[in-house]
């Protein structure tokens, strides 16, 4: 199987409580980033029941890869295991060069129904395009977090992002003036956005996730902005914020440890 197949087939068998299926395309010391699943494959096992009680299921939205690394934007539905009745999530697997699933991270958040733009946190273009262009893009990416959301040149936003930059944040408008006027809000309300540290940064094509830790709301924070590029300019924009916990951890390999 190609490293996106094996990804699939593994999503596919821990959905089904699949063990046999599961042992076979993971390693048994699966390395687990989510703070409230235990890390290990066999430990992972043993809580799927939850999910099947639940009649939890994942939609794939879009599935990339970057080397060993396969990520995808999904929805989970009947997901109150995770915190509400339908969720939006980044998934990054990794898989190691013998073929084997062996590290999970990931950022979820609830769907929201209304929002500011009109666009749903999911929907958009879902196939990359100009794979020649990756480093590239992934390098426009990792700037333009450090210029603006790391106010390192946030003077520079214009640079960055198309005038008709498609926004799916459901609290954000359209375009650079809705950028403008979110920031304006946030600022008003001293509870702007503090990125602090870019700990990866993944690409396909016109398609770039960026993961960042930082703070809002008080309180520590994973971003995960996906963003696709056309022409050297950020044209759609979807994210995840999900707050990191410091209580009823799982384990303790972090949500960032790449």
């Amino acid at each position: 199987m190609s490293t996106k197949e094996t990804v699939g087939a593994f999503l596919g068998a821990v959905l089904k409580n699949d063990p046999a299926t599961m042992r076979q395309l993971a390693n048994a010391d699966y390395i687990q980033h989510n703070p409230f699943l235990p890390t290990g494959l066999e430990p992972f096992i043993g809580m799927l029941p939850v999910l099947q009680q639940n009649g939890t299921t994942a939609e794939n939205i879009r599935m990339f890869q970057d080397g060993n690394f396969v990520f995808m934007h999904n929805i989970w539905h009947n997901a109150k295991p995770f915190g509400a009745d339908e969720m939006v999530s980044f998934d990054i697997i990794r898989v190691d060069d013998n073929g084997k699933v062996a590290e999970h991270w990931d950022a979820m958040t609830p769907l929201v129904k209304q929002s500011a733009s009109g666009r749903t946190q999911t929907d958009g273009p879902v196939t990359p395009t100009d794979p020649s262009k990756t480093e590239a893009n992934k390098a426009l990416a990792k700037a333009m977090v450090e210029d603006v959301l790391m106010e390192k040149n946030p003077s520079k936003l214009p640079d960055y992002v198309s005038t008709g930059y498609l926004q799916h944040n459901p609290q954000i408008n359209d375009g650079l003036t809705g950028l403008a006027e979110a920031v304006q809000y946030l600022v008003s309300q001293n509870n702007m956005f503090k990125y602090t540290k870019i700990h990866k940064v993944l690409g396909d094509g016109d398609f770039v996730l960026v993961i960042s830790e930082g703070e809002w709301n008080g309180t520590t924070n994973a971003f995960y902005d996906l963003l696709r590029f056309e022409n050297g300019k950020a044209v759609e924009h979807w994210d995840v914020i999900q707050p990191v916990p410091t209580t009823g951890l799982a384990n303790t390999n972090t949500m960032f440890r790449f």
